[in-house]
């Protein structure tokens, strides 16, 4: 298997609850490299760029204003992206993360641990990671700029 790329995004909820951290110890243990790493101000435009593919879903308004951080209280609007190499890369991340629907998400997975869903039913699940070849290399480089990623060597 070649070496892959792939984006996380540690969300709002992630940040508030200081799950940072704990999210990064999990993803290392995984045995991928963190390539890159930045504190992001998510614009309106980077938002709904990031989830076009799911822009004719009625939960659109919210994911938008969810990975923004409108619900948590932050107005910079400030979320960690981070870039993970390695074999397998996509599929290892997806492991480790655990189902989008927090309430599905295998026990020791970050969303299975983190995750919730709160009273008015919108997901709370700490991260995001690429779902596949495709979204990874259309998310990184949507996050990223060439030179913020370290070389592969």
């Amino acid at each position: 298997m070649a070496t892959e790329e792939t984006l996380v995004l540690i969300k709002p909820d992630g940040n508030k609850r200081r799950l940072t951290g704990l999210v990064i110890d999990r993803l290392d243990a995984s045995g991928l490299e963190l390539v890159a790493a930045k504190m992001v101000s998510v614009s309106e435009s980077l938002a709904k760029e990031h989830y076009a593919l799911l822009s004719d879903k009625p939960f659109f308004p919210n994911l938008i204003r969810y990975i923004r951080g409108e619900f948590h209280g932050f107005k910079d609007h400030r979320i960690l992206a981070l870039v993970y190499r390695g074999e397998n890369a996509i599929k290892k991340t997806r492991e480790v993360t655990g189902a989008t629907n927090p309430e599905q998400a295998a026990p020791g997975t970050i969303r299975g641990s983190f995750g919730r869903i709160t009273t008015d039913g919108q997901f709370e699940n700490v991260i995001h990671a690429s779902g596949d070849a495709a979204d990874a290399a259309r998310e990184v480089a949507l996050w990223f700029k060439p030179e913020e990623i370290l070389p592969r060597g």
